[in-house]
């Protein structure tokens, strides 16, 4: 009688185990599978790259949209009618969501890698489904209530192409490996040929994309202007509350040359400084004259414009989180301000020495200065001693009421031609960053129409316009930008072309070297013979591959047959397999 005592021993692969076990809970060793993925898996991978090329992007915008989170916040609150910082819970779920996809993402590259069937456990599917259309439904409540945003992603390729070159080669190198894994298998298959074909597609486009790029700051260091001067939108609303003389006196300390600052007319006449049409949101109309919250501004005298508070809402709220920042003197000092006239605004900047850009409204047709809106602003000048050449109004009027404002320096937020701009005798031009091109920029100044640029809070955008030649910018920030004494990054054109040109060349070569090693090791795999693989056992070797071939050898031989006085036995003691002769008994 012959005894068989066939015994399997496996090796322990913990981190197979944790890949398998997190990404479709199969933990144990008989759950796993090295067959290929079912069409249905596949699908769920392709959603899965979906969901975190979509996250990418959304993250991507949110973070170089910090530049107007203020302006957001105000969108919604004329939606609204309630001031919160929105933009809190939505970097909260973007932060949880591309880190929760990103994560199974590499968990689904690693089973590839690893040659393990691709099984999403069912609360991953419902999560990346969750995930998917949280951020679907965000870039649609984006698109209607902030449409104009979207701009900013190009503005900021201007200044961060070169990095995301960089990022995307490195990417696509690395994703080499796998591709290199699945095209050098010994089957052969014309989905085989289409991956590689778009790989290598894809590869040429990463390596040839900075023939598309316009980077400003790529350029001779002594070509670089003087760097813009920073004027104090609202003074310093970061710091202390918007359009009032704390705000105003902050900005001059934070290092401003000018000061920016939204006037409205009273029903008396008196021109004073206010960026709503309504009083709900920074001061306490609402207690003072509780009946006529949403009556707009400019329908109230200046006696009961001045007995309101312009300054408790901002302890109370803390639109920009930096009230703890401040001393108990200063929080007292904010706590009693009031709405700032026009004459007490341009007082400091007369003794400050500094120039005034004024966002004049024009009062509604109902209202008693609706005819005279612009002698009472030249009143205010006036009263206030400070020169006309250093003031610049910005009037939100048509072009027939512009030419009233008479003595004192006109600009315009429209994106004119020069033409045009000679024939309505405008000096200067105060643009939205997203209509400031570098080329339009070099045009103007060539031509001394002064440009000024607005909003710009975040360093980069401030570095870029410095490279572009902007001589001015409007910033809510001013203590951040006074904080960059040099672009964040210049780089002349030579240099960034070796860097460019190396890199891509340094890619390509890893690429073709990962190639030609997968085709070495897969052709090493295919010649292995019994006597090989019990040698390899025999002197320790690891290889995942190795092990997979001893498996089924041992097995073909069990399912072949033995001979009558062989035996096969297992050491889990040594690791290794090997034969031997049982005993016969009768």
């Amino acid at each position: 009688m012959v005894k068989h005592q066939p015994l399997q021993v496996y090796e322990k692969q913990v981190f197979v185990s944790f890949v398998t076990g997190i990404y479709g809970c199969r933990w144990k060793r008989y759950q796993r599978s090295q067959d290929d993925s079912s069409r249905w898996e596949c699908t769920w991978f392709i959603i899965l790259c979906s969901s975190f090329l979509l996250l990418l992007f959304w993250a991507y915008f949110w973070l170089v949209a910090q530049n107007d989170f203020n302006e957001f916040n105000w969108s919604v609150y004329n939606r609204s009618g309630e001031w919160r910082d929105e933009t809190i819970p939505i970097l909260a779920s973007t932060t949880v969501g591309f880190s929760y996809i990103t994560f199974l993402l590499t968990l689904a590259l690693f089973h590839i890698s690893l040659g393990q069937q691709l099984n999403l456990f069912w609360v991953h599917k419902i999560g990346v489904l969750a995930t998917l259309l949280t951020t679907i439904s965000g870039v649609v409540s984006v698109d209607d209530i902030w449409g104009d945003e979207w701009d900013i992603l190009l503005v900021s390729l201007q200044s961060t192409a070169p990095f995301l070159h960089i990022g995307a080669l490195v990417t696509v190198t690395a994703f080499s490996w796998l591709v290199a894994g699945y095209v050098v298998r010994r089957e052969r298959s014309n989905f085989q040929v289409l991956v590689l074909l778009i790989y290598v597609i894809i590869l040429l486009a990463v390596c040839l994309a900075p023939l598309t790029f316009t980077c400003p700051c790529i350029m001779d260091r002594h070509s670089l202007r003087p760097r813009p001067d920073i004027i104090g939108r609202r003074g310093a609303p970061m710091l202390a509350p918007e359009n009032t003389m704390v705000s105003f006196n902050r900005a001059l300390q934070q290092g401003a040359s000018s000061l920016e600052a939204d006037v409205t007319i009273s029903v008396d006449g008196v021109p004073f400084l206010m960026r709503d049409r309504t009083l709900r949101r920074t001061t306490d109309v609402n207690k003072v004259f509780p009946a006529r919250q949403s009556d707009e501004a400019a329908l109230f005298n200046w006696t009961e414009i001045r007995s309101l508070n312009a300054g408790q809402w901002f302890l109370e709220s803390d639109p920009y989180w930096t009230v703890e920042t401040l001393t108990a003197r200063d929080r007292s000092r904010i706590g009693n301000q009031t709405v700032c006239s026009l004459v007490e605004m341009l007082r400091l900047a007369s003794r400050a020495n500094s120039s005034a850009l004024l966002n004049v409204r024009k009062p509604p047709p109902e209202h008693p200065r609706s005819r005279s809106w612009f002698m009472d602003t030249l009143w205010a000048v006036r009263k206030a001693g400070i020169s006309p050449k250093r003031v610049r109004t910005v009037t939100w009027t048509p072009d027939t009421d512009r030419g009233r404002v008479r003595g004192l320096q006109q600009t315009t937020t429209e994106k004119l031609s020069l033409e045009e701009i000679r024939q309505r005798g405008i000096t200067s031009m105060t643009l939205h960053y997203s209509k400031a091109s570098h080329r339009d920029i070099q045009e103007y100044l060539a031509n001394n129409v002064s440009v000024t640029v607005y909003p710009v809070n975040e360093p980069w955008l401030y570095s870029l316009l410095w490279c572009s030649g902007v001589p001015s910018v409007s910033s809510d920030a001013p203590q951040v930008l006074r904080k960059v004494p040099y672009p964040i990054w210049l780089m002349s054109q030579y240099a960034y072309g070796f860097i460019w040109i190396s890199s891509d060349l340094v890619s390509i070569a890893i690429v073709i070297g990962i190639f030609c090693f997968q085709k070495w090791r897969m052709s090493g795999m295919q010649t292995y013979n019994p006597e090989q693989i019990m040698l390899s056992a025999m002197v320790r070797r690891s290889s995942r591959d190795v092990n997979i071939m001893k498996e089924k050898l041992i097995f073909s031989e069990l399912n072949n047959g033995l001979g009558s006085s062989e035996e096969l036995s297992l050491y889990p003691e040594n690791g290794y397999a090997r034969y031997s002769h049982g005993d016969l008994s009768h």
